[in-house]
């Protein structure tokens, strides 16, 4: 079980924002998040958005950094992607 965090690149609100996920449980996810003070309105269906600002107290957490490639292909091997297709669905 392990927690990742991809670089802050995705630009939104004047801030660069990263992804942060798990490659087992959202179970596992939420609680990571909820400790690290993030709120749930960060949530978007399989991933948090946290600011540029978070990244290095992530990592220092225990938020393995990874690439977006790396990120998607682990959480696609969990079964916990949302794919672009289905969240136009939910």
């Amino acid at each position: 079980m392990t927690i990742l965090i991809d670089q802050p690149r995705w630009p939104a609100h004047d801030v660069l924002w990263s992804h942060l996920v798990s490659d087992s449980s959202l179970e596992e996810l939420h609680e990571f998040a909820g400790r690290m003070g993030i709120p749930r309105r960060g949530f978007d269906l399989d991933h948090y958005d946290v600011p540029e600002g978070r990244y290095d107290e992530l990592v220092a957490a225990g938020a393995e950094p990874v690439s977006i490639r790396q990120l998607v292909e682990r959480l696609r091997d969990s079964g916990l992607r949302v794919s672009q297709r289905d969240r136009g669905r939910l």
